[in-house]
């Protein structure tokens, strides 16, 4: 482990956060990692002791940098990296929770794709509807 400086997209694939370090850079490029609260260039360089914030999807972490590693690791040797806060442990285990009780979307649909009886409807309403008009193509 080392104790000098390390490029903060670097030290975000090394910690497992992202699969490969081009999508770390793409990911700090769009501005969803922030370093000690401040908006961070993939090149920064990191030290232990940094708090980095970093945006996974719906999930926000926050988390102090306790050690730097050259190499990509097994993932229970790159958690000792870093320690996520306790605030937020709290604000994903509230969101996993609000996720948990919210209604399935699918269900909340009164009527999907119309049925072969149904179209067959529509058609003969659209049909009814041409005859309606007074004038037409065929005189």
């Amino acid at each position: 482990m080392q104790t000098a400086g390390m490029r903060l997209d670097k030290w975000l694939w090394c910690a497992r956060f992202f699969k490969t370090r081009a999508i770390a850079v793409e990911e700090v490029g769009r501005g969803r990692v922030e370093v000690n609260g401040q908006p961070a260039k993939a090149a920064r360089e990191l030290r232990p002791g940094d708090s980095v914030t970093l945006r996974q999807g719906p999930v926000v972490r926050t988390v102090v940098v306790h050690a730097l590693s050259a190499t990509r690791s097994p993932a229970p040797v790159a958690q000792q990296l870093y320690e996520e806060t306790p605030d937020s442990i709290a604000r994903r285990e509230r969101l996993a929770e609000q996720r948990r009780l919210a209604p399935e979307p699918a269900l909340t649909l009164a009527t999907g794709r119309p049925t072969k009886r149904d179209r067959r409807g529509m058609e003969r309403t659209a049909r009814d509807w041409n005859n309606r008009w007074s004038a037409s193509l065929d005189e």
